[in-house]
């Protein structure tokens, strides 16, 4: 491959360039064993290497990478994820064990205050008996090791909370690539551009790719890291705190979550979203009290209740942009 075909399928090989500061862009049609036939002796003798020894290393750097790639790929495969009982917040012990696969939506549904939020950190920290509900959590039907619990990079479990802040003064084409690259995709440009398209489809109203994320509003930051989980985070398993609140197109995100095949758990005090869950999680007295999967004959409430939620947004619309409403635009 050429040097701009090496660089839009592995980005990080640029990093190899510079390591070595060899300014490989500068002839982009050019094959890398090309490029170091053209170094003179003298900078081959500063880099400490002979013109065999570079290309044999720039091989190893690619397998090295290549194989770093599949290895995590597999360790962060999630094909079942646990939840073993725990405590209420009375300390009476849970009669529930949760689990939750790929490709089902699950919902967790009650009151505010009753517990739901602390679920949802007991999963994202994959707590081991070790927070005030003692719960413990297993992958692949193991607990998981210390390394994959306390990773600061390649986590398992992404989060998308109520509120979210940019502070990089970034446009969101260049936050995009920052985060393509960051994650060693082999087509930034086209990522990118896939990314961009479904979180306008999200989003209530579309953004350009040259806003700065810090003028996003918060509808639209949430729409844009829907996107960004679903289509460019490895993390398998997605956790979302409230989505109807945030202006977000909600029943599009979650299929376009589900789409990727990932664990998805929602807190949701929605009755679409509720209903639009494979199964719901019942949270009381901050345990898990029961598990209700969706019947058929909720499935029909839930076109109804569709009907209702699309009416709602209409008037929404209506006073937002200022005009008034009669009894004919009622449901």
């Amino acid at each position: 491959m050429t040097i701009r075909e090496l660089s839009e399928r592995w980005p990080w090989v640029d990093d190899f360039f510079s390591a070595h500061r060899i300014d490989a862009q500068a002839s982009p049609e050019l094959r890398f064993p090309q490029v170091a036939e053209g170094l003179d002796e003298g900078f081959l003798a500063e880099l400490g290497c002979s013109r065999e020894q570079l290309l044999e290393d720039f091989a190893l750097f690619i397998g090295h990478m290549l194989a770093f790639q599949e290895e995590q790929g597999g360790r962060r495969r999630v094909e079942r994820l646990g939840v073993l009982p725990g405590f209420d917040k009375q300390g009476v012990p849970e009669r529930h064990a949760l689990e939750l696969v790929p490709g089902r939506i699950n919902a967790l549904v009650g009151p505010t205050g009753a517990g739901k939020s602390r679920l949802l950190e007991d999963i994202e920290c994959l707590a081991q008996g070790d927070t005030p509900t003692r719960r413990r959590i297993l992958v692949n039907g193991q607990a998981p090791p210390e390394e994959l619990r306390f990773a600061t990079e390649e986590r398992l479990i992404a989060q998308l909370s109520q509120n979210m802040n940019f502070v990089m003064d970034l446009s969101v084409e260049d936050f995009l690539t920052l985060h393509a690259e960051s994650r060693m995709v082999e087509q930034v440009s086209q990522t990118v551009s896939s990314i961009f398209e479904a979180a306008n489809e999200l989003a209530g109203e579309r953004f350009a790719r040259h806003t700065p994320i810090t003028q996003l509003s918060g509808g639209q930051s949430r729409s844009l890291m829907i996107a960004d989980t679903a289509l460019l985070s490895r993390a398998p398993v997605v956790l979302i705190d409230e989505i109807e609140n945030a202006g977000v197109d909600k029943v599009r995100a979650l299929e376009l979550l589900v789409s990727r095949n990932k664990v998805v758990l929602l807190s949701t005090h929605d009755p679409v979203l509720a209903l639009s869950a494979h199964q719901r999680v019942i949270i009381r007295n901050g345990g898990i009290h029961a598990i209700l999967e969706t019947s058929d004959g909720e499935r029909g409430c839930l076109e109804e209740l569709k009907l209702l939620d699309a009416s709602m947004a209409r008037i929404r619309h209506i006073l937002r942009i200022g005009e008034t409403i009669t009894p004919g635009d009622l449901p």
